[in-house]
Formats: structure tokens, sequence, C-alpha cells
């Protein structure tokens, strides 16, 4: 880690310590499902039709939309991946935890709301402006699958399955000819499914976006600090988890489990510089977890 990031985090966590999130109105949420696995790290690519990512029993599919063209082919909008969906779901299940409604309201402007994401706006081919919009198209049209099954990991045969989309609809004013200062005329707006909504409402967990934000420069770090509040939040003993495993949950297209542990534990040092409650140990074959305080006590939204 390069001094200027390692004094950032610092800074960060001495913020943390310095004042709760409750007391800093900084408490956000993220639904369960998409904590126990999470999306690609990297763009899978348009020619992806379903990807997936395992945690056990536990099984992510997300399948992106698809349409035909007037020339005979199809048209694949592309899954959601990277740090943007990741911000956009903690935004979306905090606004629907605190709000209890499925429509929610993202502005006039859209400068006005990646700055609750914490985006700076920027134009041009790779700027945030159009990524961000990309994400979001990405996020709301794909169709993401949660299975259970316990058939390869016992004699009892449990399994269960859920599937849903994010957006039942939603209506983006922010044009291409549109600053993102300039507010627009109508209020964009997304209204989840009833499906995901009860996801996120059911058991939403409580993460604090100040250290979400802070991490928000690797979508491996966002995925270990959401995992790590919730798992240690019912942890209950020691548990030793093998890399192998990891790496099916965490992935990110490793030629080797060894490269994977190395990228992991350096993300975890930074996570835990801001999460120093969280009791985790790293040997050669597993990472270690024991009981610890989650980051956000589960408590009721107010």
């Amino acid at each position: 880690m390069d001094e200027k990031r390692f004094n950032a985090l610092l800074t960060e966590y001495l913020a943390l310590e310095a004042e709760s999130a409750k007391e800093a109105g900084a408490i956000g949420y993220m639904a369960r499902a998409l904590v126990q696995a999470t999306l690609p790290h990297q763009d899978p690519g348009k020619e992806m039709v379903t990807w997936g990512r395992k945690n056990g029993a536990y099984t992510l599919s997300i399948q992106p939309k698809i349409i035909p063209t007037e020339d005979g082919g199809v048209k694949n909008y592309g899954i959601p991946y990277g740090t943007y969906p990741r911000l956009l779901l903690a935004w979306i299940s905090t606004e629907a935890v605190k709000s209890k409604s499925s429509t929610l309201i993202l502005g006039r402007s859209l400068s006005s709301f990646m700055q609750q994401l914490d985006i700076t706006p920027s134009g041009g081919r790779w700027g945030s402006i159009p990524r961000l919009k990309n994400q979001m198209e990405r996020l709301f049209t794909s169709t993401i699958s949660c299975t259970y099954d316990t058939t390869s990991q016992s004699d009892i045969n449990e399994s269960a399955d859920t599937g849903f989309r994010v957006a039942y609809s939603y209506h983006l004013w922010w044009g291409k000819n549109t600053s993102p200062e300039q507010a627009t005329l109508w209020e964009s707006t997304v209204t989840l499914t009833k499906e995901f909504f009860e996801e996120i409402i059911s058991r939403p967990v409580p993460i604090d976006m100040r250290a979400l934000k802070a991490l928000k420069g690797s979508p491996m770090r966002l995925d270990i600090y959401t995992w790590l509040t919730y798992r240690l939040s019912y942890l209950k003993g020691r548990i030793a988890i093998p890399w192998g495993a990891l790496e099916k949950q965490f992935g990110c297209n490793f030629e080797r489990t060894l490269d994977f542990k190395k990228i992991f534990q350096m993300h975890l040092k930074q996570v835990l510089m801001l999460y120093p409650e969280a009791k985790v140990e790293a040997t050669s074959e597993s990472l270690i977890l024991k009981p610890s305080p989650p980051h956000i006590p589960f408590l009721p939204a107010e």
C-alpha cells in the first residue's frame, strides 16, 4: 500500500473511532443475498450469458438482459461488475430499509446522486458518468438467482432457489446532453421488484457507509468488509475457511490459489484498519475467524 493510501485509510479510521456510525448518521445496509456471494470484480464480457459465484452450499447466479436486434443478432446488456454496482446496492439497500418504500428517488441532478455515492463526476469515454450509467443499466436489467443446495455436502438433500431482478422499473432523466449539475424537470427513480425489496428489508446487513466509501478503491475490499461484518455477527466459535473455498466465494480469475491468497491478504489488512475489532488470522492453509463484534450492531433501522 502506498503512503498516500495508507494515510487516507488511517484518517478514516480515526474518524470512525471518534464518532459512532449512528451518531454520524452513517449506518447503511446491504442485502444479505449479495453479501454471502458477490458480483464480478471485472467485466465477464458481453459473450457471458450466465455468471456465478459459490459460497459453500450457496450459489449466486447472474444473467444479463439479452434482446434481439433488427439485423438478426442480439444485444447483451452485460453483467454488472466492479465498484460502482456495489456502491449502488449499498445506497439502494440503505434507502429501502430507511424509507420502507420500494420506490426510491435518485433526484433531478446526476451530480447530487453521484455525491451520495462518493463518486466525482467526469465525462469522456472512460469517465465516471458513462461508467455509472452503464453499470446502473446492467444492474437494473440483470436477473439474479440464489440457490441453496446441500446435496453434495450431506446425506440430507436440502435445496431451495429464488430469483429476482433488482428493478421492476426505472426512469433516468439524465440524458447525454444534460450536464451533471443540471436539474431535470422530473426526478429519476427506481422501483425495486417485490422479491428484491423483501430480500433487503427482511434481513439487512448493517454497515458503516464511511468505511464503504474509504474502501471503494477495490471491489474485493468492499466484499471483504461487508462479508466480515456479516459473518462475524453470528459466529459462535472458531472456524477455519480453506483458501480454495474463499477463492470460489471471492474469486477474480486467478490462475493459482496462491495468487488469490496474496491479494486477499493485502486487501484484508486494509479492511482491518477500519474494522480492528475483527479477530481474523491468516495461516498457510486457511483464514481463521474467531467470534468478534460486528462492525455495526444488528439493530432495527430507525
